[in-house]
């Protein structure tokens, strides 16, 4: 269950051939793999989509903290209904 505020490590795998999460890194990082490309924040949307599907969320839920335009992103996930 998510707290109020959480924050989660993923890695993103663009170009891939359907979203999903493919494994959970010894350091806690959440490989995420995610069919946009890498270019003008587009996998970066996708990949807020697809979490707030997963996590039954809005969109608005999820924030990059940082690694705008790394693969490797910290996320803040809000969760509205604590």
């Amino acid at each position: 269950m998510l707290k109020e505020n959480d924050y989660v490590r993923i890695k993103v795998l663009p170009n891939s051939s359907k979203n999903k999460i493919t494994e959970i890194l010894s350091d806690n990082t959440i490989k995420v793999r995610i069919t946009a490309a890498p270019e003008k924040g587009k996998a970066n949307k996708e990949l807020a989509k697809y979490l707030s599907d997963i996590l039954n969320l809005p969109k608005s839920a999820i924030t990059i903290i940082s690694g705008q335009t790394e693969q490797v992103k910290l996320l803040r996930i809000t969760n509205p209904q604590e």
